[in-house]
């Protein structure tokens, strides 16, 4: 996937400036595509070069004019095109997972702390995510629609960080000494 798809769809629920756009990312699609403001202005700049995206001026009082960014009918194209064609399987890549697996090598003490650490932060996103699904999702029963696709893709949120918060309890329950064990 490349940026660009991840702003049409941003775009396609509501245009918006690159600010905006940049906001939104850090608060929702950005939990599953990260990008820089910076970034995201090249990409636009692109976007609209390419025909993707339209832009409207629009007056500011005492700032300068804001740019506001629509899909357009090339970019509507390209993004039906792009959620038609299969999606890769990434491979999972956890440096924590490796490091897991080589803690007999290493400072367990440490890792228990880098698996805490991580805990700690994945518990975190799971908490905000929880409590975006009961701000914005208060009857998922009743979604449809681009509705029903933002709240799927937050219970995918919720379900991968409640198994990763899940298994470093499991590995700090496993590797955390038990009494009368002895450490080498």
């Amino acid at each position: 996937m490349a940026l660009e798809h991840a702003l049409l769809v941003s775009l396609s629920e509501r245009a918006g400036s690159g600010y905006e756009l940049a906001r939104r990312f850090d608060k929702s699609i950005g939990y599953f595509w990260s990008a820089t403001h910076q970034q995201i202005y090249r990409v636009l700049k692109r976007m609209e070069e390419a025909g993707w995206v339209t832009v409207e001026s629009v007056a500011q009082q005492g700032k300068p004019d804001k740019k506001v960014y629509s899909v357009a009918p090339a970019g509507a194209e390209e993004l039906a095109r792009w959620i038609a064609e299969p999606a890769e399987s990434v491979p999972t890549r956890d440096e924590l997972g490796v490091k897991v697996r080589g803690a007999a090598h290493g400072d367990i003490d440490a890792v228990c702390a880098e698996v805490a650490r991580h805990r700690a932060e994945h518990a975190q996103r799971l908490e905000e995510y929880q409590l975006s699904e009961k701000k914005f999702f208060p009857a998922p029963d009743q979604l449809s629609g681009t509705a029903l696709h933002q709240y799927l893709v937050l219970r995918a949120g919720i379900r991968a960080e409640t198994g990763y918060v899940e298994w470093c309890d499991e590995v700090l329950q496993a590797l955390r000494p038990r009494k009368g064990d002895h450490r080498p």
